[in-house]
């Protein structure tokens, strides 16, 4: 005997209510109550429907005699790819990978399954949003040649999960997690309701059968991964997939990760033959910088693990409105206000009526405070119209009181402004030790922003 279940569920936060109401009672969201139906077998226990058995389940052990090498990571092919999931596959865990449409989250995944099933074994790719042959001529554009790869055009939870057990692939790979149904659920594909089942099925069988799974998300207008918050306490590793259409490089961000660093990064530079790693970003992100122009300043920056140099460019210009325009790309709105009030207040330079607009090139984020310096920098080297320095790069977060704060990983920072022919580094005072740099790298110590522009600026 089966019953359907009728409930309404908020499709922000995932609220419940018995019949519709015109607004969200948690959220306060007008208009996001919508009808899901759960059909169901009354003599359905919790272990028949997600496919569990207690009889199954493992006695409990020691920590000290947990074997690790029995789980070793996978290679997916992709050295910056691997950095960004902390060394590797891991047996057994789920990756939301996320994007916005034609970033090139497929093509990242495609290429990645065409080289784990090249060298370990079957990969299953389950595509809920293209065909056989879509794929199909995207793999023959990348040129990935006969390798175990098979595709399965398939929205249906339960046929994926059919094709898992009768392959047993090395990798499983679903594009996207937004477009995967269950027979159970009565509500649309893309429903909460429906992501949350379908996301819980593959977890227990991806920690069942040890089996890495990939799953790609879709993201809302303004960023964030859409669906209910629980997709992404669901799944293990959460990657972004981040870039500018109109730059050739793209960024793969962990923003939450049970196996490695969180906020680490891969940079890759889509070709016409799909994704290729770059190993040295940094040369990347300064090959076009005039280095000579004025307001423009080389920040030394960490992101996860890897030190990257980055160009802060500042352009101040007299306003002709009545209120001063701030406009900030690659760094937050609020940090910059923050950052022209100190300058002005602490440094005596006046930029209160002036228009300024500053950008990170190359269309990367930066959220860390040792960005400071270098925002400061290309602001005051734009209002007075003078360069800075030659070869010389920096880095340190500027406190309300003028003062430069000293930052994490100094030498780090300092070893990678000398490999790419940096020879003077502005750092904080307090970041000023011995095994900072190199005998060839002149290191300057700074306390307030005012030692900081005479140093740099002159």
């Amino acid at each position: 005997m089966k019953l359907t279940k009728t409930i309404f569920r908020c499709q922000t936060c995932a609220a419940t209510a018995p019949k519709w109401l015109g607004f969200c009672d948690r959220c306060s969201t007008e208009g996001s109550m919508v009808e899901e139906q759960f059909r169901s077998t009354v003599d359905e226990t919790t272990e028949q429907r997600y496919g569990l058995s207690a009889t199954d389940s493992l006695p409990a052990q020691l920590l000290a005699d947990v074997d690790l090498s029995d789980t070793p990571r996978l290679a997916s092919g992709f050295d910056e790819f691997d950095r960004v999931l902390g060394g590797g596959i891991v047996p057994g865990s789920v990756v939301l990978l996320a994007g916005e449409p034609g970033i090139g989250k497929s093509t990242l995944l495609l290429q990645a399954a065409a080289r784990v099933a090249r060298l370990i074994g079957p990969v299953l790719y389950a595509s809920g949003e293209e065909s056989e042959h879509q794929v199909k001529s995207r793999a023959d554009r990348l040129e990935i040649g006969d390798v175990p790869l098979y595709l399965l055009a398939e929205t249906c939870l339960e046929r994926i999960l059919d094709e898992v057990k009768r392959l047993n692939p090395a990798l499983l790979i679903v594009d996207s997690i937004q477009t995967v149904f269950s027979l159970k659920l009565q509500s649309a594909p893309g429903s909460i309701g429906q992501v949350r089942e379908a996301a819980t099925h593959l977890l227990f069988t991806a920690k069942g059968n040890n089996l890495p799974t990939f799953l790609v998300g879709h993201i809302t207008k303004d960023g964030s991964l859409a669906g209910p918050k629980a997709l992404e306490h669901i799944v293990d590793t959460v990657l972004y997939f981040e870039g500018e259409r109109h730059h050739s490089h793209r960024v793969v961000r962990a923003v939450k990760n049970r196996f490695g660093a969180v906020s680490e990064l891969g940079v890759f530079e889509m070709a016409g033959d799909g994704l290729h790693a770059v190993p040295n970003p940094s040369q990347l992100f300064l090959s076009e910088r005039a280095s000579t122009a004025p307001g423009s300043a080389v920040l030394c920056s960490i992101e996860g693990s890897r030190p990257i140099l980055l160009e802060v460019q500042a352009l101040v210009s007299s306003g002709n409105y009545g209120s001063a325009r701030r406009t900030a790309r690659g760094i937050d709105h609020n940090r910059l206000s923050l950052l022209l009030a100190v300058l002005e207040k602490r440094a005596g330079l006046v930029v209160a009526g002036d228009d300024v607009f500053v950008n990170i090139a190359g269309g990367l984020m930066v959220t860390e405070p040792a960005a400071d310096l270098a925002v400061i920098t290309a602001v005051a080297s734009s209002l007075r119209n003078r360069p800075v320095r030659p070869a010389t790069a920096m880095f340190g977060e500027v406190g309300l009181a003028g003062e430069i704060r000293g930052t994490t990983r100094a030498s780090l920072r300092v070893k990678e402004a000398s490999q790419l022919g940096f020879t003077r580094c502005v750092i904080p005072h307090t970041n000023q030790l011995p095994s900072s740099g190199g005998s060839d790298m002149q290191l300057v110590g700074v306390r307030t922003v005012e030692e900081a522009l005479e140093a740099l600026i002159g």
